[in-house]
């Protein structure tokens, strides 16, 4: 973990820079091959572990030279369907959920380099042609959710409110008769932590709106903007499935028992503070002893599977940005094709429409530099242009090393 008396490391530091641009990289190719994975009659269970196993064999070709570099998995992989929200990834003693033509899969996952992190999430319909378009709520939902992300990436540039971007994300999915999932947040990203300090909400209850605080989008700071929509009430709510996904947390406890003991210094070694999956667990029965002391005693926090009410769609698009002075960075996240979806809604706001219509990057400086922060900008400029272009299929490999 990084040093806490050494000054936090930013993208204004063009290595800091290619670390993002390696952990993108791995998280946009292995969100393809995922999803090349969801077929009719695939097993989630089977395409997490698989998702899992490609994000290890990612990283590992990345800085070679550098063998202590801290590498891997920054969130597990995580196949929702339906009317399931998120964080569904079975361990091998739960249910699983196969796939079926037509069903809406939100694909989660991410990867981190010397613990920066990019994260990434996606959502496709099994089955789906591009001969026959998306109509009715499906493509509410789908609609809905892609412009109320673009909104928000567009507000994402320093000294914006938060709630700017929980009020357009709100705006958006009202147009499509449709709610975000209530309390949801995006989170800061800093070095080997994936929940930083400041967060955005989406779609606050009263309650939560008073306690959740605000902040201001600094220069240089990076999030994982995540937005998940429904076509029901956007309340979620626990059921069955059992949690396999978890990250320790600061706190401090003296365990009772001896596997819980064994089981948490095994988190410490292998995951520190990224989450994990407890299926990635030798002993998974040791696993599931140890984990339950370490979660009431707030070692550990669980990451719940959620759920909407039955029927109900439910549509995500995450992506990781970095905040540059000359506007948002977008690195991760794979293209969505607006005419393949046809509903009898659309956006009527003219605020969000010239919102939606502007330009993500401001007009830029004639004044150049040659190294600091000036070339740390133009190198993550220039990732998130290539993230647009990416032919992830490709067997060349990007050598960080040129770029840092």
């Amino acid at each position: 973990m990084a040093d806490s008396e050494e000054p936090e490391k930013t993208i204004s530091d063009e290595s800091v820079v290619g670390k993002y641009a390696a952990a993108a990289e791995i998280s946009n190719r292995v969100l393809k091959k995922v999803i090349e994975k969801c077929v009719d009659g695939a097993s989630c269970r089977k395409i997490s572990e698989e998702g899992d196993e490609l994000i290890i064999e990612e990283c590992s070709k990345f800085f070679k030279k550098e063998k202590d570099l801290k590498r891997g998995i920054a969130f597990p992989t995580c196949v929702s369907a339906n009317n399931c929200i998120c964080h569904f990834s079975p361990l091998a003693t739960e249910p699983d959920y196969i796939l079926k033509t037509d069903d809406v899969v939100k694909i989660d996952l991410g990867a981190h380099i010397d613990g920066f992190i990019a994260v990434v999430a996606h959502t496709i319909i099994v089955g789906a042609s591009p001969d026959k378009k998306i109509t009715g709520r499906k493509a509410d939902a789908f609609l809905a959710a892609y412009q109320a992300s673009q909104a928000a990436l567009r507000l994402l540039k320093p000294k914006t409110d938060t709630y700017a971007i929980t009020d357009a994300v709100q705006k958006v999915c009202k147009e499509y008769d449709c709610k975000p999932i209530e309390g949801m947040l995006s989170h800061q990203l800093t070095q080997f932590r994936i929940d930083g300090q400041k967060t955005i909400i989406q779609n606050p209850s009263e309650a939560q709106r008073k306690e959740h605080e605000k902040f201001e989008i600094g220069e240089y700071e990076v999030y994982a903007m995540d937005v998940l929509v429904s076509t029901g009430t956007g309340v979620a709510r626990e059921m069955d499935a059992r949690v396999s996904i978890f990250k320790k947390t600061d706190e401090i406890y003296q365990l009772k028992l001896r596997a819980s003991r064994m089981f948490y210094a095994e988190v410490i070694k292998k995951y520190d503070s990224m989450p994990f999956n407890l299926r990635n667990f030798e002993d998974e029965k040791m696993a599931k002893m140890g984990v339950n002391e370490c979660v009431r005693n707030k070692l550990l926090n669980p990451f719940q599977v959620l759920y909407e009410k039955p029927g109900e769609i439910v549509v995500q698009f995450k992506f990781t940005v970095m905040v540059l002075p000359s506007g948002p960075s977008k690195i991760t996240g794979l293209p969505f094709d607006e005419s393949l979806f046809e509903s009898e809604h659309s956006i009527s706001d003219p605020d969000l429409k010239n919102l939606l219509q502007s330009s993500l990057k401001h007009k830029s400086t004639k004044k150049k530099k040659k190294s600091g922060k000036g070339t740390a900008t133009a190198s993550a400029d220039a990732l998130s242009n290539n993230v647009e272009k990416m032919d992830i299929d490709s067997d060349a490999k990007m050598e960080v090393e040129q770029i840092a």
